[in-house]
C-alpha cells in the first residue's frame, strides 16, 4: 500500500473521539485492515500538515446480521487512534 488515501479511509466523529481530541489530542480514523502503524503514521502526516507522536490500532470484527432467512456478516475494519505532538491539531475536526 503506497497511496495515503488507500490507507486512511475516513475520519471517525464520535462522542468518544471528541473526548479524546479535547483531553489528549488524539484523533480517530478508519484505516485499511492490513495497514500497519508505520504506514498509518506516514499517511496521516502526508494528508494533514501535522506531526504524529504515536499510533494505536484496534481490529473490529464484522457483526453478524440477519434479514429474514438470509444470514451474513458486515465487513471487518480497523480503527486507528492517532496522537499528535503538542501544539498540533487537524483543522477538519476543529470546524465541527
Amino acid at each position: 500500500m503506497k497511496d495515503a488515501r488507500q490507507i486512511v479511509h475516513l475520519a471517525l466523529i464520535t462522542e468518544k473521539g471528541t473526548v479524546l481530541r479535547e483531553k489528549f489530542n488524539q484523533y480517530l480514523f478508519q484505516v485499511h485492515p492490513r495497514a500497519n502503524k508505520i504506514e498509518i503514521k506516514k499517511a496521516i502526516e502526508t494528508i494533514f500538515p501535522v506531526k504524529v507522536a504515536s499510533v494505536r490500532t484496534q481490529n473490529h470484527d464484522g457483526k453478524a446480521k440477519r434479514q429474514g432467512a438470509f444470514a451474513g456478516r458486515r465487513s471487518k475494519w480497523k480503527k486507528a487512534i492517532v496522537t499528535l505532538k503538542e501544539g498540533q491539531s487537524i483543522d477538519l475536526f476543529e470546524s465541527l
